[in-house]
């Protein structure tokens, strides 16, 4: 649970740094992202991993139709009296479940220090009962990373192997540069074959390093290689990228709902 004399970065940053599970924020790129987010998903709990999703992509972007279930519940309603953290997890086969947050990553910014150690003691409940939590992010809103974006201690992009994937990709990954979000991950779906696989990511990595001026770390394909120990073999320095949450979040103008 977050101390009250915690700042936000620091408290979130100390919740999912704790291992495990390992904190994954997750982003797709392509015709059929919520399709690639939820196959990503798949692919960690191959392993007999329980594999928790917090979405908080908004809707039309978000899981909710792709699973078969609706957002009526999320996250935020733990700060009521009537709704119990387990009547928020939506069941989804072969994942330890779903849990609607956008509501909650919108607010987490203008919540008072009890409020925000309630939340975040709900998400410490969720974490003890899980191996991986990814939290699934909207590349249409990568110029704003919610606190759970910045406070991940990894962050991935599955880009499908297309041109909508490539061009999503690029931007959601200028985006999140731009707005000091750091190091990226990148995993690509769909290929068919290794050789095409690497040559998608080849001329992403060199796209975006003429452009952007950061290197990519290439993960592999979702459909074969094991992303957490390519995660685990890649530790993210968390340095990178804490200056900018922590400076909008000292900004009245920037704590807002978007």
């Amino acid at each position: 649970m977050i101390d009250a004399h915690e700042d936000q970065a620091t408290g979130l940053r100390r919740l999912f740094r704790r291992a495990p599970p390992l904190v994954v924020a997750l982003y797709a790129a392509g015709r059929e992202r919520a399709a690639v987010a939820l196959r990503t998903a798949y692919r960690f709990s191959a392993r007999d991993e329980r594999v928790l999703v917090l979405d908080e992509a908004g809707a039309g972007r978000s899981l909710a139709q792709t699973v078969g279930v609706e957002d009526n519940k999320d996250l935020l309603g733990v700060l009521g009296e009537r709704i119990r953290l387990d009547e928020i997890v939506q069941r989804v086969p072969g994942l330890a479940g779903r849990v609607p947050a956008r509501a909650a990553a919108l607010a987490l910014p203008l919540l008072d220090g009890e409020r925000r150690e309630k939340l975040c003691a709900a998400l410490d409940t969720l974490h003890r009962r899980t191996d991986v939590v990814l939290v699934h992010a909207d590349g249409d809103e990568a110029t704003d990373p919610s606190p759970f974006v910045f406070a991940a201690p990894h962050r991935l992009l599955v880009a499908e192997t297309s041109r909508s994937g490539a061009l999503e990709a690029y931007a959601t990954i200028k985006a999140l540069t731009a707005a000091g979000a750091g190091s990226l991950h990148v995993a690509v779906a769909g290929a068919r074959s290794r050789e095409e696989a690497t040559a998608f990511f080849a001329s992403l990595d060199a796209l975006v390093f003429a452009h952007v001026g950061v290197p990519l770390t290439w993960l592999g394909e979702i459909e074969s290689d094991d992303l957490r120990a390519g995660l685990a073999s890649n530790p993210v320095p968390r340095q990178v990228g804490m200056p900018a949450f922590l400076r909008r979040l000292a900004t009245p103008r920037d704590a807002r709902v978007r």
